[in-house]
């Protein structure tokens, strides 16, 4: 494989860390880029100026606003506004300033239809969004619409990868800000360590959901990286295991990864989200064969033990 320079936007947050980690142990050029190091891609001319300095041959855009469900809801006119403008500031700066590269997009299912119960790759658009992820799960579907606009009038290739919930370490603290299993995660870790007897978990426990290690999803992308021309992917991808499990299951193993003893309430005031979110994974055997992904129990101990870290390190209040 000839040498190429990778570009991670969102390369300091919670998926782009994890991406970064596994292209440099795959011992790929990668770059981060993200607000924190100075590039708002909401402004077309700092993205413009990051790609001209950069000149990568590979671009993970892992950049996006983006939150807990109440979050996506409360905030959705900055959601969907400042998800807008990335995409679209993303890829003019791409077409004016290095159109040969490659773009690779996670997508998150929220972008799948609210009246789906198996998500298939083929029904992306048939029916419409759940209202508590339309802020974001719109602009999704943009990023995917953008992304063939601009290979039909500038010839710029995108390989879109539908994802469902991501976990695992390098997520915030922040249950307004954390991926969804991460932030039960961090709760129970939290209750364990300062001896709290009660966990609070949103809505009613009965949504089934899929999860995705976020290095596994950071492992397909070093394939791709590897091998951007393998067959199959020049049409939208589930990275999918096609098995799901309700929130209560999912608790209950949370709570015994991180040994909480306690009592938990489960608060029927907020909202579940849509009732079952599994993706097909059909596709993705035929493109990922022998691919293997990490086993849950393994993955929640890894993301346990991360937020234990963190919470070690906090200064006690």
């Amino acid at each position: 494989m000839a040498r190429v320079k990778v570009l991670v936007l969102g390369g300091t947050g919670f998926v782009g860390r994890n991406v970064m980690e596994t292209l440099e142990r795959g011992q790929i050029r990668c770059i981060a880029a993200s607000r924190s190091t100075g590039t708002d891609l909401r402004n077309i001319e700092t993205a413009k100026d990051l790609l001209c300095r950069e000149k990568p041959d590979i671009i993970i855009n892992c950049a996006a606003h983006v939150g807990s469900l109440n979050y996506v809801s409360k905030q959705a006119a900055d959601v969907v506004a400042d998800n807008s403008r990335m995409i679209l500031n993303l890829y003019e700066a791409v077409a004016a300033k290095c159109p040969d590269a490659l773009l690779i997009n996670p997508i998150a299912n929220c972008a799948y239809p609210n009246t789906a119960s198996t998500f298939e790759e083929d029904h992306l658009w048939d029916g419409g969004l759940h209202r508590s992820v339309l802020s974001f799960g719109s602009t999704r579907r943009m990023l995917w619409c953008v992304g063939e606009c601009f290979q039909m009038q500038h010839n710029i290739r995108s390989i879109h990868l539908l994802v469902p919930n991501m976990y695992g370490p390098y997520d915030s603290t922040d249950p307004n800000k954390a991926h969804a299993l991460n932030a039960l995660a961090y709760k129970f870790v939290h209750a364990e360590m300062t001896g709290k007897p009660e966990v609070v978990v949103w809505g009613t426990g009965a949504a089934v959901r899929e999860w995705l290690f976020a290095a596994d999803f950071a492992r397909v992308v070093l394939d791709i990286v590897k091998g951007p021309r393998r067959a199959g992917l020049d049409e939208p991808l589930n990275i999918a295991q096609n098995f799901g499990l309700s929130v209560r299951e999912l608790v209950n193993q949370i709570a015994c990864a991180a040994n909480f003893k306690g009592t938990v309430r489960y608060d029927h005031d907020l909202p579940d989200g849509a009732s079952r979110k599994v993706m097909d994974d059909r596709r993705f055997r035929k493109v990922f064969p022998e691919f293997e992904f990490t086993r849950l129990g393994a993955g929640l101990n890894d993301t346990v033990n991360y937020y234990r870290s963190v919470h070690a390190a906090l200064p006690e209040r």
